[in-house]
């Protein structure tokens, strides 16, 4: 069984930085397209980023295009996500996610086959 465990959130003023991590076991994490998606309360749990095994191929939602940056690290079974210029808006309960079977098809959360618990971003204005 797939596990993922999330780090390095926290709380941060507006304009700062932050990077979170995922660690993965339990599978063979460099076959796995990876994700990160966000959700605040009351809202569906939104796309943020993906990478593809190799990270040679890597999306973003446009409201982090730019801002945000997704690596991964296959021989420490690693992910990460590298957050510049945070708004408040960017506030969230930070998810990484792991796609066993990639289709090719960005940011489809339902596709997702593991989740992490979670790690909580505060960015104050």
């Amino acid at each position: 069984q797939v596990q993922l465990v999330e780090s390095g959130g926290g709380l941060v003023q507006a304009g700062g930085s932050l990077r979170v991590s995922c660690a993965a076991s339990g599978g063979t994490f460099s076959t796995f397209t990876m994700g990160w998606f966000r959700q605040t309360p009351g809202k569906e749990r939104e796309f943020v980023a993906q990478i593809s095994w190799s990270g040679g191929s890597t999306y973003y939602a446009d409201s982090v295009k730019g801002r945000f940056t997704i690596s991964r690290d296959n021989a420490k079974n690693m992910l990460y996500l590298q957050m510049d210029s945070l708004k408040p808006e960017d506030t969230a309960v930070y998810y990484c996610a792991a796609d066993r079977y990639p289709t090719g098809r960005v940011g489809v959360r339902n596709l997702y086959d593991y989740w992490g618990q979670g790690t909580q971003v505060t960015v104050s204005s």
